[in-house]
């Protein structure tokens, strides 16, 4: 007997800062909404943020000056209108987030309207918001709170969604459109069926592709590979963002050290105590993150060095303890005092700059499906995301995207067709687990060599067709089994990695965070265009075109 599947208004997929600032725009106006939780929402990417949020407050800087610094970290790729749209949109993102009860740092404790303003590096003023070192987690703790008190958000928790219900896969009559998802609940290894009139995919990046990474587990580009699957087109996956200073230390996992860290000063240095920056660009320590993170690899491989330093000892101790308690903390805990010694980073995986496609109000090409945040490809970050700007975007196209469901759901919809329970009736259980852990490894690493932080046309050829071998083993695997958890990601992993080596073979130049030795040269900004990959249209080659 088939089950009834749950029925919600809209269902968001992700529990970061673009899932719960759009659930709680529409659960305020009156929305029915569930939200999908792989994890607590205090576990996601977002709440690891520690740096802060971009927005022109003081009364030096301008909207206009975010415009100019964002555009110029983003190499001639980014769409000047939607960078003004979020520039603009800036102050009254931070307005909203206050009204939810987050505290940002004041500037003193007597003035806790006058926010305290830090800068990071690509940054001309300084305009970041910040509560202290641990921004996101003040962000989400604030926002998880009103969402578990909410009675209009439904909590579906510990669920992984599995793939998009559209239409065209159900041959239903009328326009192809997004009808609801499948999702594994982890508890009981069932897959549910849960149908909506409208879905919001908030999944975050894909950082997990890569064999070292500042994210959590569960960056593993769900929703981009669900949205592919469901045919909507991928842009820009070649920008992978390396954060320049990760802790390097054998019990740190995915410890970030914030960029705010050199943006108050902080130098890197050699393990002779040598500071190189200067040597590689003059803006030093404060240049773009892909420039820190290339000059960190280039000395590290000239030098055969495991870490360089990142040293604030310069600084006041009692200054730096104030700016920096949680990062200072966690050293601790690792036996460092960074007010008295240097701090060892590496370079990891941090942001995707690239996703899926989608319009300033968050619609992507599947009508009823949208998407928010990091898994998306919106124009702002272009080949390169400027610092802060991330947890800012979830907010601006969270209160967009609200704007444009509100829209749709207002509109008279034709009748669902009844959503069919999953087909588990050909399915076993796994025989061998270790096939997909084995995978999972050789994935990560590969990408970790081929596709980092420098590519080659030889290396990419060869990512190339290992991703293919490991995309035939999934599928087959994926067909004959019942799934897990373990394969979900996998399978996700696999397309996001076959994504991200079709964007990089297809850009024939070096720009932002793309750079290819073979091709080192930048064409004229005039020449830059996106890549877009549109699914079923070509599976190995897109050509370049503005999106």
């Amino acid at each position: 007997m088939a089950n009834r599947p749950a029925q919600f208004d809209v269902v968001v997929v992700g529990g970061g800062l673009g899932g719960l600032s759009v659930a709680l725009r529409l659960a305020d106006s009156g929305i029915g909404v569930g939200v999908l939780l792989k994890r607590p929402s205090t576990e996601s990417s977002s709440a690891w943020a520690q740096g802060g949020i971009a927005a022109a407050l003081d009364p030096a800087d301008s909207p206009a000056d975010h415009v100019a610094d964002t555009l110029v970290a983003g190499a001639g790729l980014c769409h000047p209108g939607i960078v003004e749209f979020v520039a603009q949109s800036a102050p009254g993102a931070i307005r909203w987030l206050q009204e939810q009860g987050v505290a940002f740092t004041p500037v003193d404790a007597g003035h806790p309207g006058d926010l305290h303003l830090t800068r990071e590096g690509g940054h001309s003023r300084r305009r970041i918001v910040h509560a202290a070192d641990a921004t996101g987690k003040a962000v989400m703790t604030s926002l998880a709170e009103r969402v578990h008190r909410h009675p209009g958000i439904t909590l579906l928790t510990d669920r992984i969604a599995v793939d998009l219900i559209t239409a065209g896969k159900l041959r239903s009559r009328g326009p192809n459109r997004c009808l609801g998802l499948y999702a594994l609940n982890r508890q009981t290894g069932r897959v549910e069926t849960i149908a909506a009139r409208a879905v919001v995919l908030a999944t975050g990046g894909a950082s997990k592709v890569y064999l070292y990474t500042t994210n959590p587990d569960t960056s593993t580009g769900d929703g981009i590979a669900m949205a592919w699957r469901a045919g909507c087109r991928v842009a820009n996956m070649e920008f992978v963002q390396f954060h320049p200073t990760c802790l390097y230390h054998p019990q740190a996992k995915s410890f970030l050290v914030s960029e705010a860290v050199r943006g108050e000063g902080g130098m890197l240095r050699l393990p002779d105590g040598r500071r190189f920056m200067p040597d590689h660009d003059p803006r030093a320590e404060l240049a773009p993150r892909d420039v820190v993170a290339r000059a960190i690899d280039a000395e590290m491989k000239r030098g055969g060095y495991d870490c360089v330093y990142l040293d604030i000892t310069h600084r006041p101790a009692g200054e730096v303890l104030q700016h920096f308690p949680n990062i200072a903390a966690r050293l601790r805990e690792y036996g460092i005092d960074m007010t008295r010694q240097p701090i060892p980073v590496v370079p990891a995986a941090h942001y995707t700059c690239g996703g899926i496609v989608t319009d300033r109000n968050g619609a992507t090409d599947l009508p009823g499906l949208y998407a928010i945040g990091e898994c998306t490809c919106t124009g702002l970050h272009g080949a390169n995301r400027l610092a802060s700007n991330s947890l800012l975007e979830c907010v601006v196209f969270g209160a967009a995207a609200h704007d444009r469901i509100l829209a749709q759901l207002g509109q008279r919809s034709p009748a669902a067709p009844v959503l069919p329970d999953w087909d588990e009736s050909r399915v076993t259980d796994p025989d061998e687990q270790v096939i997909v852990s084995h995978n999972w490894d050789e994935l990560r690493r590969f990408m970790w060599d081929y596709v980092g932080i420098v590519r080659t046309n030889k290396r990419l050829a060869r990512a190339r067709h290992r991703v293919e071998l490991l995309r035939e083993e999934i599928a087959e695997f994926y067909g004959n089994f019942r799934i897990t958890n373990d394969l979900i990601e996998l399978r996700n992993l696999c397309q996001v990695a076959e994504l991200t080596i079709t964007c990089a073979e297809a850009r024939r130049e070096s720009r932002g965070l793309h750079y290819n030795r073979d091709v080192p040269a930048t064409l004229p900004d005039r020449e830059a265009r996106d890549t877009i990959l549109t699914p079923r249209a070509t599976r190995r080659r897109a050509p370049l075109a503005r999106a």
